[in-house]
């Protein structure tokens, strides 16, 4: 994998660059709603708004200017209102929190001081100035908190508060359904991103064996298939786990769908439409994922699967920081950073398909895997347990790739996302795989 070098200006317009994106975007979230919407929760599955506003404040604030820099803290009565491990997101709403004009004011208090901080740091000395690394883990996790927030929209009743144009109409794929991937080692992992989080590292030579993937991810039409076929109503295809859990709940489709007459319809960020056939299908959980790969006589693939496919490129034997190769994203490889509020049709972004004709892997909807959340080989914990290692084991499965709603900062070939298999709120999809070289 090669990563462009970087001197130290270069190191810091990247790292204001990224900061200054991820800040618009939350303000934009925050601000396109009234205040008794930003104080609500919308969902027991989600923070309020006004929460996630001063946590993204009090975390740069914790990272930034007193790890950092080395400076007292400005308000510590209030981390513990904002620590997400000491307050389940169900109870947030009943803690005393900033209301959403104070809310603002410190973010943007701490934003400052935070900006002239980054023109005086010296990106070397320690591994969290090295590179910038801990200005990059700020953006990456202030883009991670507006995916969330823009879940939380999502989830919102009423009328629309976001507007973006809709995806360009994609070009028919024309060729394979699925692709080869050829069986020996590749690269996994990374050791050289100077931004990578602590679960993507380090690189580690794994040998995968040869294995198709869908060159698309599962469409919605194709989804819709598995649920006209009885596929819900079919205990053969789940899972112990999943059926018990589909049966408990009484979930028929994936999240937001309802069927109306003969069609299917969907909500969509307060928007009720057809649900578009040629869009990868999202709101679905691992289990239901798992149970549509069983029905279509295939599979979900394993992480290492999944990434061999994004990032592995046979003509030059290496692996690549992306599907394209090693550019930061650009509009023609992904769609990517809500540009568009929903995923592209299948066949969209040619630019960005991976050598071996595998298309849209980064972007549009994140990608259910078969495997659980572990570390790699040599892992260790960077800067702090709770980011990753709290949450390694079976309870967890890994999702790849980034959706729409993701931040090009916040997502790479090696980026690992993780949720509960039962999710479905998350901007979530998948594509299948079958083993062997036929």
């Amino acid at each position: 994998m090669t990563v462009p070098e970087m001197d130290g200006e270069a190191v810091r317009e990247r790292a204001l660059a990224s900061l200054t994106r991820a800040r618009a975007r939350t303000t934009l979230l925050t601000g396109c709603v009234e205040e008794p919407d930003l104080v609500a929760q919308h969902s027991p599955l989600m923070s309020p708004l006004v929460w996630d506003l001063a946590h993204i404040g009090n975390q740069e604030e914790l990272w930034l200017l007193r790890a950092v820099g080395g400076r007292e803290a400005m308000r510590p009565e209030i981390d513990s209102l904002y620590d997400a491990f000491e307050h389940p997101r169900a109870e947030r709403p009943t803690l005393p929190l900033l209301p959403p004009d104070e809310a603002r004011r410190y973010a943007a208090e701490v934003r400052g001081h935070a900006l002239d901080l980054l023109e005086s740091t010296a990106f070397r000395g320690s591994q969290l100035t090295e590179a910038g690394f801990a200005f990059g883990m700020i953006a990456q996790h202030e883009q991670q908190h507006d995916e969330t927030m823009l879940i939380t929209h999502q989830l919102r009743k009423g009328p629309p508060a976001l507007t973006a144009p809709d995806p360009a109409p994609a070009p028919p794929l024309d060729g394979p359904a699925e692709v080869l991937v050829p069986g020996g080692p590749f690269t996994m992992g990374t050791s050289t991103e100077p931004w990578a989080l602590d679960n993507e590292r380090p690189a580690h030579r794994r040998e995968v064996a040869p294995f198709h993937i869908d060159t698309a991810a599962v469409t919605n039409a194709a989804y819709q298939a598995f649920i006209e076929d009885g596929g819900y109503t079919d205990e053969r295809w789940w899972a112990p786990a999943g059926w018990e859990h589909i049966r408990r709940h009484g979930i028929v489709a994936p999240l937001f769908w309802h069927r109306d007459g003969g069609q299917w319809l969907r909500r969509h960020f307060g928007v009720t439409e057809v649900v578009p056939p040629d869009e990868p299908v999202l709101h679905v959980c691992w289990y239901e994922a798992d149970a549509y790969a069983r029905w279509a006589g295939r599979r979900l693939p394993t992480e290492a699967e999944w990434e061999k496919a994004a990032r592995y490129d046979p003509v030059q034997g290496r692996s690549t920081r992306y599907p394209w190769g090693d550019a930061d994203p650009a509009p023609e490889h992904a769609n990517l950073g809500q540009r568009h509020l929903r995923p592209a049709p299948a066949g969209s972004c040619p630019a960005g398909a991976s050598p071996l004709g595998v298309h849209q892997l980064i972007g549009d909807v994140w990608e259910w895997t078969a495997s659980d959340f572990l570390p790699y080989p040599g892992f260790t914990a960077f800067p702090y347990k709770e980011y990753s290692e709290v949450f390694f084991g079976s309870g967890h499965k890994v999702l790849r790739g980034g959706s729409f709603a993701v931040d090009p900062v916040a997502c790479r070939g090696t980026f690992r996302n993780w949720d509960y298999p039962i999710r479905r709120q998350i901007f979530a999809g998948f594509r299948t795989a079958r083993s062997g070289d036929l």
